[in-house]
């Protein structure tokens, strides 16, 4: 069996065997660039797994404080509120309005935490809401039953877990809709 990508430089070539190498050359860049490719497609499809990202009909400050108002009217904790745009802005770099909101519930998490500690890296909840190029605002969040499948929790969370994701779901969509 020849290899096709490696060659021996210690062999004389002639020129149909350089001719043959080219060929496997163009064949091992073509084959090298759509594995590459590929891996980045899915990377980038990866990435939005579990995301959930809904458009907001107001401004990002606005929606930022009617989230975390029903964050808190659902009973829930908020850690912090972090504004990515400030910190941008304080190193001298431009930064649309980036908001992240920090928050949860012991009740709910501690028992997620108990059947895979592992899910305290993406525990307490977190979302983001910002303005992109074209000046549409957006509100993004990983649903809590993907977290849940993520760190295969399984059916002793289903309950918990459903119900976090319809808080959720309940204090976002309130965050980005007209009443």
């Amino acid at each position: 069996m020849k290899p096709y990508c490696v060659t021996n430089p210690s062999q004389p070539r002639v020129s149909e065997q350089a001719r043959a190498g080219t060929g496997r050359l163009a064949a091992c860049k073509f084959l090298l660039a759509t594995i590459a490719a590929l891996w980045l497609w899915g990377t980038q499809a990866m990435a939005a797994d579990g995301l959930t990202t809904l458009p907001s009909s107001f401004q990002p400050k606005e929606t930022m404080d009617r989230l975390e108002a029903g964050i808190k009217a659902k009973g829930m904790t908020v850690f912090a509120r972090i504004d990515h745009a400030a910190g941008a802005a304080a190193a001298g770099l431009p930064l649309r309005p980036t908001e992240l909101l920090i928050f949860g519930n012991a009740k709910a998490g501690t028992p997620l935490m108990q059947a895979n500690q592992a899910i305290g890296i993406d525990l307490p909840l977190k979302a983001l809401v910002y303005e992109d190029a074209a000046g549409k605002v957006w509100l993004s969040y990983n649903d809590p039953r993907w977290l849940a499948h993520r760190h295969g929790l399984g059916a002793v969370a289903v309950e918990t877990v459903n119900a976090m994701a319809a808080a959720l779901n309940a204090a976002a969509t309130k965050a980005t809709k007209p009443p």
